[in-house]
């Protein structure tokens, strides 16, 4: 599970490397047993591709894990608070780069993200430590995944088969939620009926403005032409 810090810092990185010119993805699975990368940029450079990759800790203990570092790229990133930086600064490897993160003091609604990053530390350039072409297929599959679950929300339980729907409805057909009284299957019914009767008062509210319209013109067009004296 994610910290809210790491959910925190996830967002302004994504927003950062947007605002240098990179296509973003998170959680990129790679081949040959190499991980996942948490964060994974491609920039485009002369006619190439420019890989970074970027690996959020934010306790000692996280960074101190066995979990394996996904450092594939042309460039390789740390993403760490200060406090942590300055604690394990040391241990971090000539060839990685980091970017520590700076939240803003009060986070205003024009803002896209809650803090921004400073590069304590260079990376080296690196080759590259998976073939291109299966570093590229991962990012468009990782892109997709994020494509498709924003389809979802917004297209709602029309994305989903029939059957499907009704093997989810089956299922928790007895379920209840303790915070309401009604089990799901009736609250399902319930939310289809009102974004049904909402759809429909938007459309009548839609006609009676065509109709009203229509009908003004009509009386223009009735309206007697003025007999010149």
């Amino acid at each position: 599970m994610k910290t809210d810090l790491t959910l925190e810092m996830e967002k302004s990185l994504y927003f950062y490397c947007m605002e240098l010119g990179g296509i973003v993805v998170e959680e990129v699975t790679m081949p040959e047993e190499r991980g996942i990368v948490d964060t994974l940029a491609c920039f485009f450079k002369e006619n190439k591709m420019e890989w970074r990759c970027y690996e959020l800790k934010v306790s000692k203990a996280d960074f101190m894990s066995a979990a394996k570092l996904s450092f594939v790229g042309d460039y390789n990133y740390f993403v760490l608070p200060n406090e942590l930086y300055e604690k394990v600064q040391a241990l971090i490897p000539a060839e990685i780069g980091v970017l520590v993160y700076r939240p803003y003091d009060q986070f205003q609604e024009e803002q896209m993200a809650p803090g921004t990053f400073i590069l304590a530390k260079k990376p080296q350039k690196q080759s590259l430590k998976v073939p291109e072409d299966l570093l590229l297929e991962r990012f468009m599959f990782s892109l997709f995944r994020e494509v498709r679950k924003a389809k979802q929300m917004s297209y709602g339980t029309s994305f989903f088969p029939t059957e499907a729907l009704y093997k989810e409805l089956k299922k928790r057909g007895q379920e209840k939620d303790h915070l309401h009284s009604e089990n799901f299957h009736d609250r399902f019914f319930s939310d289809v009926e009102n974004a049904r009767i909402k759809s429909l008062e938007e459309e009548l509210a839609a006609l009676e403005q065509d109709y009203q319209f229509l009908k003004s013109q009509r009386k223009v067009k009735r309206r007697p032409t003025e007999r010149l004296e």
